[in-house]
């Protein structure tokens, strides 16, 4: 079992330090665009909540997402035309071991699409569905659709080329069950993709242009699609990632290596995930801050739990940037 600490969270080149003052008010306005494009509401307490977005028509499209980071973005393709339910948002909750409740299988079960990330993340989910046969019902899982299997990386939301497949596969799905609305769903993906993801887009295009082959760490696998994403060179051993993220012990010669890059400063950046701190992470992250190496933190769901996707990418895409920048600074 994972050991779960809960902590407080394309266009021209511009200068980094532009970028970031003016991205640090973008993110405000990604806040501020909530309400148009789909925010979350209000959600209560638990390992277990819910988020539904606002409409009044009886034959809405029931949908239901394991995690709150794959319905969050779906939340905004539906727009008015569905209610969205997402069953883990807490972020203290490990996917990996949730036990469902009575309520998530009603949930479920009465689900006209359900999005699961699959890939052994939410094995529950399909246990789930699978208890709950419904005619007709949808299922998008995520890792499947995108040719992945079985002990790939399953952080994939953290990928921005699969979040850009992800958002083009939901709009069809909606399409394929709301045919009558398919021209407002087309309208939902274009204000998602260039309204409420602008700021995320211009940090990944600017840190791949600024900072494309420097070397970093990290504390697990959930920040590998990103670092491919961006360009980053990631040395931390792969099997020292994977073993966190499965929640098995790192061999003694990964964490040496580790230790190594550290003390030699071989990288630049540790990136360390809050929501799993185990013993080998909390060392590590002690040692780089004794060696003066920045740290960037990410999280496996929303943070706060009420923020969109957008939201939350966008400032821990800064909070990378800032590393990144006093890290290279001359």
């Amino acid at each position: 079992m994972r050991e779960r600490t809960l902590n407080d969270p394309r266009m021209r080149r511009v200068p980094i330090g532009r970028l970031l003052a003016g991205l640090l008010l973008a993110t405000g306005a990604a806040l501020g665009l909530a309400p148009v494009v789909g925010a979350f509401a209000a959600s209560r307490p638990g390992a277990h909540s819910s988020t539904a977005s606002s409409s009044s028509a009886s034959n809405a499209i029931t949908v239901v997402a394991a995690e709150n980071t794959w319905g969050s973005i779906v939340r905004q393709l539906a727009g008015s035309h569905a209610t969205v339910t997402s069953i883990i948002t807490n972020p203290s909750t490990d996917p990996h071991s949730y036990e469902a409740r009575p309520s998530d299988s009603r949930a479920l079960a009465g689900a006209k699409y359900v999005v699961v990330n699959g890939l052994g993340y939410d094995p529950w989910a399909q246990k789930l569905l699978d208890a709950n046969p419904t005619s007709g019902r949808r299922v998008l899982v995520v890792g499947e659709f995108l040719g992945l299997k079985e002990g790939d990386n399953p952080h994939q939301w953290y990928s921005p080329d699969s979040v850009q497949r992800v958002i083009d596969r939901v709009t069809r799905d909606l399409q394929a069950i709301d045919p009558k609305d398919a021209a407002s769903f087309d309208a939902q993906r274009t204000t998602f993709e260039t309204v409420a993801l602008r700021q995320y887009h211009a940090l990944i295009t600017e840190l791949r242009q600024t900072y494309a082959g420097t070397p970093v760490g990290a504390s697990e696998s959930i920040f590998s699609p990103l670092a491919d994403g961006l360009g980053l060179q990631l040395l931390t051993p792969p099997s020292f990632l994977k073993a966190v993220a499965e929640g098995t012990d790192p061999t003694v010669a990964d964490k040496e290596t580790i230790d190594r890059q550290v003390t030699t400063r071989q990288i630049k950046v540790l990136v360390f995930n809050t929501q799993n701190s185990t013993r080998d992470v909390q060392a590590i992250v002690t040692l780089a801050k004794a060696h003066g190496i920045p740290i960037a933190t990410v999280t496996e769901t929303l943070a706060p739990a009420r923020a969109t996707f957008q939201a939350w990418q966008v400032k821990e895409l800064l909070a990378l940037t800032a590393a990144l920048a006093k890290a290279t600074r001359p």
